[in-house]
């Protein structure tokens, strides 16, 4: 699968089979995400894996929109270090997305539940016992889909300007 196939293919799946990810899989997901670019080449990203079910049950009811986490058969906190970049929210986000991607190349269906400067942020950070001073961008939750979810797009022509904002092509 191309790039650009898995970037028009990919959706965020909610419903997984009871089936677990095999580590060289899910070690794939992760090393995609180590590889995303980030400001000044920093890499100020790690990942937690969320393996036991207890533990994403509990990081499940803490979000707001997140509930199918309990069900997925794993989950990855994305967490960035604010002083090691200049640009926190964008380097774990294209970390976040290099793992979607990879998901779906991979046959896997996932989900971004998004976690910065949301409500529950420092709820989850405890449960994780990630440290006060880093930031827990997303939490993508992972296993082999039990749906298939579709959803389209706007045209090319409803999205494109050129220029300035109210120029249309």
């Amino acid at each position: 699968m191309s790039v650009l196939e898995a970037i028009v293919q990919r959706r965020s799946i909610r419903k997984y089979k009871e089936k677990p990810i095999p580590k060289d899989l899910l070690y794939k997901i992760l090393d995609a995400g180590r590889w995303a670019p980030s400001a000044h080449n920093s890499q100020p990203c790690m990942f937690i894996i969320l393996e036991d079910e207890k533990v994403r049950r509990q990081v499940a009811e803490a979000t707001t929109y997140g509930k199918f986490l309990a069900k997925a058969p794993v989950g990855v906190a994305v967490v960035v270090d604010p002083e090691a970049t200049n640009h926190p929210a964008e380097d774990g986000a294209a970390a976040t997305q290099n793992m979607l991607l990879a998901a779906h190349a991979l046959g896997l269906g996932a989900c971004w539940i998004g976690s910065y400067s949301s409500v529950y942020e420092e709820n989850v950070k405890e449960i994780l016992g990630i440290p006060k001073n880093k930031i827990l961008l997303s939490i993508v939750a992972l296993g082999y889909p039990d749906e298939k979810a579709e959803k389209t797009r706007k045209s090319l022509d409803q999205t494109v300007l050129i220029n300035r904002y109210e120029q249309r092509d």
